[in-house]
C-alpha cells in the first residue's frame, strides 16, 4: 500500500510545482508563495511584513484563489502573537472577524462580501418598528464588502462586553424607538393609577350601587353588621 501512496504523492507535488512559477517550501515541505504561470498568487502563504515608520510588522497566513485572500487568515506580530483571525471571500472580509490585544479578545466584526461579478444585489430590509416585516430592496453594488450583523466590543484585557453595534449592509441599526402615542398612553395609564390609589378607598368606583344603598353602608360603616330579614316566612 505504501509503493503505491508514496509514489502518488510524488506525483501531486510535482505537478503542482510545476504551475508555480515561482514558490518556497517550509521547513515541513510544504509549497508556499505560489506564483502561477498567470502570475498570480495560489494556494498556501505566509506573508512578513517588517516595521516601517511606526507601523507594527507582523505576520500573515492563509490562501490565495486567483490572486484574491480566500477562507481564513491568521495574523500575528513579530513575536508570534495572535493578534487576528479573519475570514474572506472574492478577496473581501466575509463572516466574523476576530480581533486580539495582548492576548485577549479586542472586538468582533461582521462582514458580507459580494461577488465581484454582480452589478447589483438584492436585500431585505428589516423595520425598525415591526420584526416581522421587512422591505425587498434591489441596490447597486459600489463596494464588495459591507458592514452587515452585530459588532462587540470587549474591556482590554478582560471577557467583559462593553458596547455592541448591528449593521445591515453597512447601514447602523438604530435600537427600536417607543412612539410618542405609546408614551402618552404610558404615562395616562400611570397617572390615572396614581389617582385612584389616592383617593378615600369609599371614592373608588363601587359599582352599580343605588344612592339610598350605598349612603347605608356607609353610615353602618363601623356597626356591627346587620342582620336585613329578606321577607321568608318560617320558624
Amino acid at each position: 500500500m505504501r509503493c503505491f501512496f508514496l509514489p502518488l504523492v510524488i506525483l501531486f507535488h510535482a505537478d503542482v510545482l510545476a504551475q508555480c512559477k515561482t514558490f518556497k517550501i517550509s521547513d515541513r515541505g510544504d509549497t508556499l508563495n505560489c506564483i502561477d504561470i498567470n502570475d498570480k498568487k495560489q494556494g498556501k502563504w505566509l506573508i512578513h511584513v517588517d516595521e516601517l515608520r511606526g507601523e507594527p510588522g507582523y505576520e500573515e497566513e492563509g490562501e490565495f484563489k486567483d490572486n484574491l485572500k480566500e477562507g481564513r487568515w491568521r495574523r500575528y506580530n513579530l513575536i508570534g502573537d495572535l493578534i487576528a483571525v479573519e475570514n474572506y471571500r472574492w478577496g473581501n472580509k466575509d463572516g466574523q472577524q476576530e480581533y486580539f490585544y495582548n492576548g485577549s479578545l479586542e472586538h468582533i466584526e461582521n462582514w458580507k462580501a459580494i461577488d465581484p461579478q454582480k452589478k447589483y444585489d438584492t436585500i431585505y430590509v428589516q423595520d425598525l418598528n415591526d420584526e416581522y416585516k421587512v422591505e425587498k430592496k434591489i441596490i447597486k453594488i459600489n463596494t464588495y464588502s459591507v458592514k452587515d450583523g452585530i459588532w462587540k466590543y470587549y474591556l482590554p484585557g478582560s471577557n467583559s462586553l462593553i458596547r455592541t453595534e448591528t449593521y445591515n449592509y453597512d447601514a447602523i441599526v438604530k435600537p427600536k424607538s417607543v412612539s410618542l402615542h405609546a408614551t402618552n398612553q404610558l404615562e395616562d395609564s400611570t397617572n390615572d393609577k396614581m389617582i385612584k390609589d389616592s383617593l378615600p378607598k369609599e371614592k373608588i368606583n363601587m359599582g352599580n350601587k343605588p344612592k339610598e344603598i350605598l349612603q347605608f353602608e356607609k353610615k353602618n360603616k363601623n356597626k356591627s353588621k346587620v342582620k336585613l330579614r329578606d321577607g321568608a316566612t318560617g320558624n
